[in-house]
């Protein structure tokens, strides 16, 4: 049993890889991890920015396309959709046997659409009908905008992965746009919960970032904030995913919104290159983790749990954050407005880069 098999049977968590190119679906890199533990797998518009404009694997579908009459971003969604369906083919004997509780594949509706609820409810359901796949996720911005389109997915039966959640407030926000999407789906007349499933994903590693450097080089509280975040995040989780209001819709098969852990990668070179990992092991949660940490973990990880093994310690450095001055509600705040133009940045970096080989095929 590998080091990820042993993750999952022993302490309940899967591991997804954060990442995706033609390159690891056609080489076999994408078999290869799954084999070795893999159990899902998430991508955004940076992701495939890098996947298609570092590499010439999409120029001959590419050139098809747009000498076939597309638009580049059109052009550009059918190259994104044909990778996600082929990645949901590679996970699909994994979500069927896993009760269909794993073997999720993430794509991220265009970031165009972070303040438009209305256009990214109908974009969360073009895109799930054009991949055409049960394990399909489809990536929902946390935006204030976006909540209702959260809850109108999921009552469409929409498998959402919820991203770029900064803050634990906004978290409850986005578990009661789930619960309530699931309700509505029961008030449709629904009798099986089953078919749906979603994640709430926390951008880790960003946390840190922003409030160390808001700390100063000298603060002994460098390098607490993200963790202890995520693990009061994880208590938040246990307390909503429970009670009467849940155990009614799990008796009709409703799987919880799991915690997934983002930007798990490290930022700071002066903290474990596996921090984000180690620190944030624990039952029904997710960590989607790019392959230069994911080796780092098979190579000297730890496999214990750490997500409530000291509730004491994760209040008492949360408080201590906030008596250092530091606002947690704006650094939310500034790293969600961040993250949101860090992707369009990379979306529309890309689509220019397109426009540009477009313009010589026509």
């Amino acid at each position: 049993m590998t080091d990820l098999a042993r993750l999952y049977s022993d302490q309940g968590q899967s591991i997804w890889l954060d990442n995706l190119s033609r390159a690891m679906l056609n080489n076999g890199e994408l078999e290869r991890w799954i084999a070795r533990g893999v159990r899902g797998l998430t991508s955004n518009p940076t992701i495939f920015a890098k996947a298609i404009g570092g590499s010439n694997d999409y120029d001959d579908q590419f050139s098809r396309l747009i000498s076939g009459g597309l638009e580049t971003e059109a052009a550009y969604w059918v190259m994104v959709v044909d990778d996600i369906r082929d990645a949901c083919d590679a996970f699909g004997a994994l979500h069927e046997d896993s009760d269909r509780s794993d073997g999720f594949v993430s794509v991220e509706v265009s970031p165009a659409l972070a303040r438009d609820g209305t256009g990214t409810l109908e974009a969360a359901r073009d895109l799930a009908a054009r991949v055409d796949r049960g394990n399909v996720m489809i990536k929902i911005p946390a935006t204030k905008e976006c909540l209702p389109s959260i809850r109108g997915a999921i009552r469409a039966g929409i498998s959402v992965n919820t991203t770029l959640i900064f803050g634990i407030e906004r978290y409850a926000e986005v578990a009661e746009a789930y619960i309530a999407g699931l309700e509505d789906r029961v008030s449709d007349g629904a009798t099986d919960l089953s078919d749906v499933a979603g994640v709430a994903s926390f951008f880790i590693s960003r946390v840190d970032t922003e409030v160390d450097r808001r700390l100063g080089a000298d603060s002994a509280l460098r390098g607490t904030a993200a963790l202890a975040q995520g693990r009061l995040a994880y208590r938040r989780y246990v307390e909503i995913f429970s009670g009467d209001r849940w155990n009614r819709l799990a008796s009709l098969g409703a799987r919880t919104q799991r915690p997934l852990w983002a930007s798990t990668g490290t930022k700071d070179p002066a903290y474990s290159d596996v921090c984000y990992v180690d620190g944030l092991i624990g039952p029904e949660t997710v960590n989607t983790v790019p392959e230069s940490t994911l080796e780092a973990f098979l190579d000297h990880g730890a496999l214990d749990r750490a997500i409530d093994t000291d509730p004491i310690g994760d209040d008492a450095r949360w408080e201590a954050l906030g008596e250092a001055g530091i606002d947690l509600d704006q650094v939310a705040e500034q790293l969600e407005l961040e993250g949101l133009a860090s992707f369009a940045t990379s979306f529309d970096d890309l689509i220019s880069a397109l426009e540009t080989k477009a313009s010589t095929l026509r």
